[in-house]
């Protein structure tokens, strides 16, 4: 499948179980997730994502959380996700998940992960991973990424992780604020922040962020559209036209929900193919543009 067949790009998916058959967290967490989605526990494995995408002629952005630090829980191996979905380039673009709290040998782990592996990005999750974006510390990781080329995203908002267990298992809100990452982009104005969800409640913030950053994006995932805060909406039709990204949060959310429920939406005509596909090849820099030719979703080999 070519880039210019496919019908849109989810940056946003999740791989939540590799070909062994472990998890990438534990069941309390993830039954909490699914539960907050109104769902039943689903966990397909890479290839098993590829076949689903496929099918919907949709290229996806796959990884998973680097939780381990902070749940004691083994993370799923981001050398075995990037070498699953290199054998489906067509529809898979790998990400990596790296924990900020593992200093020097994290940021190894991102150079070897791009440079070996193939990744085109990393995913964060602060409240997770309980840290500020901002924090200093972490600089030398977001320098390191700026100077590879690839995207960050980070989780922002509300989160279905731990939501309803007591304390919510410790997860802390506070840290997914996207006003945190108003000052890595600032300071890393090389480097492509992917903002994730809306960020309830602090949307407008994050509106502001996007639009006064010109390295900053928002992706739309973990919300069926029919329930966008209206101001969301108002900006992705206008102002952030060119900075909002489809994701679907899958497999918590479908794909096919997501898009029939933003069918639903008044979005103008000539702004629905930039969100569902074209900012994201700009974002994530695939195409001719880039030095890719149109045969892979992620790779120019396909």
């Amino acid at each position: 499948m070519k880039l210019d067949d496919l019908v849109a790009i989810d940056v946003h998916v999740h791989v939540e179980q590799d070909l062994h058959g472990h998890l990438s967290m534990d069941d309390e967490l993830l039954n909490a997730a699914a539960k907050y989605f109104k769902g039943e526990p689903h966990h397909p494995t890479v290839p098993e994502i590829a076949e689903h995408y496929r099918s919907q002629q949709m290229a996806a952005v796959v990884f998973t959380v680097d939780s381990e630090m902070a749940t004691g829980h083994p993370t799923l191996s981001n050398e075995e996700i990037a070498q699953s979905a290199a054998e489906h380039p067509d529809v898979l673009i790998p990400f990596g998940s790296i924990d900020p709290a593992r200093g020097a040998s994290g940021i190894r782990s991102a150079r070897r992960l791009v440079t070996d592996h193939g990744v085109r990005g990393f995913k964060f999750h602060p409240s997770i991973q309980a840290f500020e974006p901002n924090d200093r510390r972490h600089y030398p990781l977001w320098a390191e990424l700026e100077s590879l080329g690839v995207p960050a995203l980070f989780h922002t908002g509300q989160t279905g992780i731990g939501s309803g267990l007591p304390g919510g298992r410790g997860i802390k809100l506070r840290y997914s604020d996207p006003m945190l990452l108003d000052d890595v982009a600032a300071d890393f104005p090389g480097l492509t922040v992917i903002m994730a969800h809306p960020s309830v409640p602090w949307q407008d913030a994050a509106i502001s962020v996007a639009q006064h950053k010109a390295n900053v994006y928002i992706d739309l995932s973990g919300w069926s559209p029919k329930y966008f805060p209206p101001q969301l909406v108002r900006a992705a039709n206008t102002m952030l036209k060119n900075k909002v990204l489809f994701g679907s949060d899958y497999p918590l959310l479908t794909p096919e929900r997501w898009v029939r429920d933003f069918a639903g939406l008044e979005i103008k005509d000539d702004v629905r193919p930039l969100i569902m596909k074209e900012n994201a090849v700009r974002a994530l820099k695939l195409g001719p543009a880039h030095g890719q030719r149109s045969g892979g979703a992620g790779s120019d080999s396909a």
